[in-house]
């Protein structure tokens, strides 16, 4: 248990980042798993959308330093390859 005022409020603040952030993971997991669905029912027109979607909370979540610019980049690149090989196979 934090003593101090500073430690206290810092232990709110972790708690309240925390929870923050997992809504914030929680939700572009969410959209991934979307897009995959869409992905597996071969709607190429759905999947771009949802890729486009996935793209901007990708973008939020990086830029709020929840996760990792890198990261997210490596996310949008993997997925954009598997929209870009179905469209390969449908066209």
């Amino acid at each position: 248990m934090a003593h101090s005022l500073q430690a206290k409020k810092r232990a709110k603040q972790n708690a309240k980042s925390r929870t923050t952030n997992r809504a914030r993971k929680s939700q572009v997991k969410t959209q991934i798993k979307h897009l995959e669905a869409a992905l597996d029912k071969g709607d190429v027109e759905a999947a771009s959308e949802q890729l486009r979607l996935v793209t901007k909370k990708l973008d939020k979540t990086a830029s709020t330093s929840t996760m990792h610019k890198n990261t997210a980049a490596r996310k949008k690149s993997r997925l954009a390859r598997k929209l870009n090989s179905l469209k390969a196979k449908k066209g």
